[in-house]
Formats: structure tokens, sequence, C-alpha cells
């Protein structure tokens, strides 16, 4: 694999380095995953890392390779989340003074987090692209040294550990899926794992409002940009040393659209009991997006992080039940009259529904003056326990009209 930024060599000697410093997080079977997936899933569980991602690897190969001056004069980083953790957590570790530029919308969490373990946290810009510029220039004005998140052959040596960890468990994997950013997890993995299995295939992910990787190695111009749940993949420039690493050994990359990234983070959640945060899920997501890719084979899915905010979490979580019909919410319009909404509650009730809202109204110009809607939100075992509930009621006389999210629906239900 001569000509790469890094090689075989590279990545056993970052190993080393990071043994004992970072978790060797287990690979663990899922049977879950697998059942929903037709293939044998083995989950990488990267957000067990005391950041929680994989991020802490490089982190620690670069930091360890800076000489006694360079420690003195401390790192700088540009991050908006896992690595400005990783990186600000071991320094502190190792006594090194470290720099975080982060753009001003960063939430207050993660600034406060980073901050937490140490790092001087400047806030710097709309976007990381000139949270990256202002650190350049730091590196200048200061004399600090920058811990690129993805375009050093340190970084790419430690993230490329996971791939040797993951075949010394489980050597007979026939896939590893991987998610992309700036490429140097997937550029790392590929670089160890093709060196100990030529036959193995890597498979690259990215979100598909962000295929920086896909126009890069394909020649395209799809459009980039826009607000996903994978954010930590969310990057619009690829790293000048992973792009070559990733051209010759990712033979496929598999974009994934936000409603299956969502799903995938639910899955964990529900399946494996795991957090994901939503570029964590992404490798779940490719499989979902293209499962006869995977059916019957051996997959190992490296989890890379699994930080992600509880209300966005309880939100996805809630959201997928709704795309499951398992949360349903319906409006009837009726005549006012004195024990309605007992009547409904107590219908609901012996149809097996459990009702989580219900709202009550009276002065909507669309219901007449004596009349009354009522909207209720109910909870169900699934799509078709919600459809006999529905159909019951109409059967009823009660009319009701399914309110979605693009509002009340035209149709009874």
């Amino acid at each position: 694999m001569a000509g790469y930024a890094i090689d075989i060599g590279d990545v056993r000697q970052a190993a080393q380095t990071i043994k004992g410093q970072v978790l060797r997080t287990p690979l663990m079977p899922s049977p879950r995953l697998s059942q929903l997936t037709g293939a044998q899933v083995f989950v990488k569980l990267e957000n067990m890392q005391p950041t929680g991602s994989f991020k802490e690897r490089g982190a620690v190969v670069k930091l360890e390779s800076l000489t006694p001056d360079e420690r003195r004069r401390g790192v700088i980083a540009m991050s908006a989340g896992n690595h400005a953790q990783a990186v600000a957590y071991h320094a502190k570790r190792l006594g090194i003074p470290a720099t975080i530029v982060m753009p001003e919308g960063t939430p207050l969490v993660k600034a406060e987090n980073t901050r937490s373990h140490g790092a001087k946290v400047i806030l710097f810009g709309e976007t990381l692209y000139e949270s990256a510029q202002r650190a350049r220039e730091l590196v200048v004005e200061e004399g600090l040294v920058l811990v690129h998140p993805y375009d050093d052959p340190k970084v790419m040596a430690g993230q490329g550990t996971i791939g040797l960890e993951m075949l010394e468990e489980v050597p007979d994997l026939d896939q590893i899926v991987v998610p992309i950013g700036g490429g140097g997890l997937i550029s790392g993995i590929a670089v160890a794992a093709k060196a100990v299995k030529p036959a193995i295939e890597i498979v690259g992910v990215e979100a598909a409002l962000y295929p920086s990787f896909w126009n890069a190695v394909r020649g395209t111009d799809l459009p980039i940009g826009g607000a996903t749940l994978a954010e930590g993949i969310a990057v619009k420039t690829v790293g000048e040393r992973p792009l070559p690493v990733v051209r010759d050994l990712v033979p496929s990359i598999i974009l994934v659209e936000e409603a299956l990234i969502e799903r995938a983070v639910n899955d964990y959640a529900t399946l494996q009991r795991t957090m994901a945060e939503g570029a964590g899920a992404a490798g779940l997501a490719a499989m979902l997006t293209e499962p006869e890719r995977f059916r019957g084979r051996k997959v190992g899915l490296v989890l890379c992080g699994g930080n992600i905010d509880a209300r966005l979490l309880a939100s996805v979580m809630v959201r997928e039940l709704e795309r499951d019909d398992r949360i349903a919410s319906f409006r009837i319009t009726s005549n006012d009259r004195p024990g309605l909404l007992g009547t409904l509650a107590s219908r609901l009730g012996a149809l097996g529904a459990n009702i989580l809202e219900v709202t009550h109204g009276r002065l909507f110009l669309d219901v007449p003056a004596k009349g009354v809607s009522i909207d209720v939100t109910i909870e169900t075992r699934g799509r078709m326990h919600t459809s006999e509930i529905f159909e019951a009621l109409a059967q009823d006389g009660l009319a009701p009209k399914r309110i979605d999210a693009r509002g009340l629906s035209e149709t009874a239900y």
C-alpha cells in the first residue's frame, strides 16, 4: 500500500501507543440487529470511550508524537463536538495546554464539556470552516500545534486501530461498514483491515445531504449542505490524505437519507440497548438502505459515537413510533353532548388503545356552533392495530380524521 499517508506498520505502532490510554472497546454480536437486517451483525462500541467517540484514538497518537517543545507550546484543534472533547480530555491528562476553536453556534453543553476537560475554548465564526481558519491563524500567532480532526497521518493511524481490533476478535468478517466524515476513520480502518485480510470489503457511508467523498471519488457534483442528524459526518471538504485511500480501498459508498438515520438511532436504542448519535448510527442506516448488499454476510458495524442530546433522542424515538403508527392522532367532530368524551375514552380503552393526549375544542370556526372537535393522540400496538381502531370508530359513526405531520388529513382515516 505504498504511496498512502500511512501503512499497516503505522497502525500497529499506533495500537502500541494507545494501549493503556484508550479503551479497547468490545465488538459485540447483535442478535436483534442481525434479525432486523438478515446479516450476522457485530457492533464495535466506540460510544463507550470516556468522551463518547472513537476520536480519542487519533488524538492520543498525535499528542504522544509531539516533541517536548511542542508539548510546552500546546495544541489547537477546531471542532464542534467529538474531536474537541477527545483532544481536550487527553491533552489535560498528558499535561499539554489545549485550545479549541468552535463555531459561535455550538450548543452550550458541548462548549462547557470541552472546557470541563481543561481546554481554552474560543467561539469564532458561523461555520466550522471559519473556525478552522481562525485555528490556523493561531498556529502562526501563538506557535501552537494543530491537531487536525482527520487530515493527519497520526490521527489516521490511530483511528485505524479499530480495524485491527475488529479482525483480531472476529477474523472472518466479510464487511466492515464505516461512516465517512473527513475520511480519517475509514482510511485508517481500510489500510489496517485490507492489510490483515485483503478480501474484506470496506463499505463507506455518508449522509445524503453531505456526499463529499461520493463527489470526490465519482467526479459528480451532488449538492452538499443542510440540517442533518448526522452532524458528526457533515463535512463539505474531504481530507487530502484520506482521499487516495478511499478511492483505492473503498469500492462502495452508500448515501443514507435522514429518515433511515433516525430509524437507525432508534434501533440502536431499542434493539441494541445502546446510544448512538446520528453519525454513529449511519452504518446501520446503510444496511437498512441496501439490505441485499449485506444479507447473509458477517458484518462489522462501527458505532463511532454516542454523543446525542437526550431531548433529540427522545424526539427521534417518538417520531419512529409515529412512523410505525404506534402513535397516531385523529380528530372527531360531533354534536356537543354530555358524556361524549367519556364514551370515546371508554371505547378507545376497550379497543386496547392508550390515550396520550386529548384536546377538546368548541371555538373553531369550522366546527358548528353546537358542535365540538376532539383531537386525540393514542398509543397502539402497531399499524394493523391502529387501522382496526380507526375502522371501529368509523363504524360507530364518529368519522375520525387522521392528523399527521402535514396537518388534518382530507380522508377519513
